[in-house]
């Protein structure tokens, strides 16, 4: 992903997480047509990042980021 990812978005149902694009949930462009991506915070709760290594820079999220980049691999 090169587009900042939001850690809690307000509706992520609205939402296709599936690429880069975030598409609207009735006008996904990816391709994938059949269902959304769901966001991780969705899955996960809305500490999802701290489950598992994501790439992020974590000392940005404790001190208040609501979206973050992600690393290179």
């Amino acid at each position: 992903m090169s587009k900042p990812f939001p850690l809690n978005p307000k509706h992520p149902e609205r939402i296709c997480w599936g690429c880069d694009k975030y598409c609207p949930v009735d006008a996904m462009q990816c391709g994938n047509g059949s269902s959304r991506t769901p966001h991780p915070a969705e899955l996960l709760g809305e500490d999802w990042y701290l489950h598992g290594d994501w790439g992020f820079d974590l000392e940005a999220i404790e001190a208040g980021a609501k979206s973050v980049k992600p690393g290179e691999p």
